[in-house]
């Protein structure tokens, strides 16, 4: 059972996130795609959406899946989701032929990918 420990705020550093995990907390991590070789991580937890960021603030970005990997793996989390920011035919199982979109973020995540973190 996680310790108590205040919970993600919506922007969230490497360092807070390493407490948060040492707690026992696991959230379901988004690595998003906003364009080939661009890439967010969105942390999906009980309290919300939490953005990875640096020390200023601003939404580390990633240029490969491979990168995104390296940081989480060695701080236990092992899986994500691979979801694109512009919806379209990209998302399995999303009817792109009616224009449907995932708005929510329970919908954004089923309809990603499953990606396993290495580091080979």
């Amino acid at each position: 059972m996680p310790n108590r420990i205040a919970p993600l705020p919506d922007r969230v550093t490497v360092e807070a996130l390493t407490v948060w995990l040492a707690a026992g907390h696991t959230p379901v991590v988004e690595v998003q795609s906003l364009d080939p070789g661009c890439y967010l991580v969105r942390l999906h937890h009980d309290h919300g959406i939490s953005s990875l960021v640096d020390a200023d603030g601003q939404s580390l970005r990633f240029t490969g899946t491979q990168w995104v990997s390296r940081l989480l793996l060695p701080l236990g989390l092992t899986h994500g989701v691979l979801t694109w920011a512009d919806v379209t035919d990209e998302m399995i199982g999303l009817p792109a032929s009616s224009g449907a979109q995932a708005t929510d973020p329970a919908s954004v995540l089923a309809h990603g990918t499953r990606l396993a973190f290495q580091t080979r």
